[in-house]
């Protein structure tokens, strides 16, 4: 992966995207720390894809939850101050 100071990646803009869309990933620096990646759209989309592949659906989430009706600690909260008027 080619790395670029933000200035430089700044002039040759052009040539920083080119080189993602071919398939070159370019890691860009902000005061010598990495700060962004550019990647072509397709690969972005691919991983994205990727991502929402392995994450758990609400269902799935809910059916990994304990089912052992186990004891818990409730806490002890104490009741709130009300202002209840009545006339």
């Amino acid at each position: 992966m080619s790395s670029w100071a933000l200035q430089d990646a700044k002039n040759r803009f052009s040539a920083v995207v080119n080189a993602a869309i071919e398939g070159n990933p370019q890691r860009v620096t902000r005061r010598g720390k990495p700060a962004v990646v550019v990647i072509a759209a397709e690969e972005y989309e691919r991983l994205r894809h990727l991502e929402k592949a392995k994450a758990p659906s609400f269902p799935e989430l809910l059916l990994a939850m304990p089912q052992d009706d186990g004891d818990f600690e409730r806490m002890r909260i104490g009741m709130r101050p009300t202002d209840f008027e009545c006339s």
